[in-house]
């Protein structure tokens, strides 16, 4: 059982507005470092749709929404821009959200990420809601208990992504080039890694194979588009090391 989220006291179910209480005070001036005017967002993230909890820190009034991706959502974030207010939108770490931490890198917004098993222990209620989860993140957040994780930046992460398809493309030549040794095999021809050398190549392309020789010419095309245009272009993946 986690520990008792004080703001869930002061929320009421059944309208979509209600007002937070801080424990005796509506103003939480000095609260975990909190701005007085700071705009905090619990948002439980889905691709299609986000379901928000927003806490006025100012007033103490909470409001509930359900945004729809994208375009509803892009308006609700820029509206708030528009307002200079001071916004921190804390959600569990989840896939297909990269547009989304682009727009709030983009209006100057906090993000943090969360680890979903660490918010699973802080929830109370056995009953899990949408809502119910967007109105736990902002609780965190105010209380100082979100488990906020570390997330690499969008250069390290587009790295990472070229990385691993490099990675999936190397996986998909070994595939062909195991396939290929099979043909020089059954023809009596033992080259190893020799059969990649030009020597080996005109030997394998020469290769009488009747009805099979369109199928061994598209596995070779295969093999050299992924060798040649994917593999040497993806070669110069370098990771930045972290300045000290």
């Amino acid at each position: 059982m986690g520990e008792r989220c004080l703001c869930n006291d002061s929320i009421n179910n059944v309208g979509s507005q209600a007002r937070v209480n801080f424990g005796g005070a509506n103003q939480p001036k000095g609260l975990g470092g909190k701005e007085p005017n700071m705009f905090i967002i619990g948002c439980d993230y889905h691709p299609g749709f986000q379901q928000i909890a927003c806490v006025d820190t100012d007033t103490g009034e909470l409001s509930e929404r359900r945004l729809a991706h994208r375009e509803e959502a892009e308006a609700f974030y820029r509206v708030l821009k528009q307002r200079n207010l001071s916004v921190r939108v804390g959600m569990e770490s989840s896939g297909h959200s990269r547009w989304f931490e682009r727009l709030l890198q983009e209006l100057g917004f906090e993000l943090w990420i969360g680890d979903p098993a660490e918010i699973r222990t802080k929830r109370v209620r056995k009953q899990k809601t949408d809502r119910q989860d967007a109105q736990l993140l902002p609780c965190l957040l105010m209380e100082d208990r979100f488990p906020r994780i570390w997330v690499p930046d969008a250069e390290n992460r587009d790295l990472r992504q070229l990385l691993w398809h490099r990675h999936r493309l190397v996986q998909m030549r070994t595939r062909v080039m195991n396939q290929l040794h099979v043909v020089p095999l059954n023809e009596g021809l033992r080259r190893k890694k020799a059969l990649w050398r030009p020597a080996g190549r005109k030997e394998l392309e020469a290769i009488a194979l009747a009805p099979c020789r369109s199928v061994l010419q598209n596995v070779l095309d295969t093999a050299d588009i992924v060798s040649e245009r994917y593999i040497t272009a993806g070669s110069g993946c370098v990771f930045k090391k972290k300045k000290p």
